[in-house]
């Protein structure tokens, strides 16, 4: 058993949440561009790709709480969700070596 995937997750998905939140807290901020964050496989470990969105010349902040509030959500449940399995990976392993013993 292996946690690495679950901890490249981990990582992944919180870089999603420092983008989004940052876009969020600039959602007032005039000419504000926001970023944006998609997570990648590349060689079986997950990457978070972020890029500046497309400028449209705005004078008001760009940003589409449409867009962040949803991804924000599913970082944060997918964060979670990786730290259940490597709880349950822990209780099984400490399992294992209570029976051994």
């Amino acid at each position: 058993m292996s946690i690495s995937n679950n901890i490249g997750s981990i990582q992944a998905n919180t870089n999603v949440l420092n983008v989004t939140a940052n876009n969020i807290a600039n959602v007032n901020t005039e000419g504000f561009v926001p970023k944006d964050a998609k997570i990648s496989t590349q060689s079986n470990s997950l990457h978070v790709n972020i890029r500046e969105a497309d400028n449209n010349g705005s004078k008001k902040s760009q940003t589409d709480l449409a867009k962040e509030i949803p991804d924000e959500i599913i970082a944060q449940e997918s964060v979670a969700v990786n730290v259940n399995v490597i709880k349950t990976q822990n209780e099984m392993m400490g399992t294992l070596l209570d029976i051994k013993t």
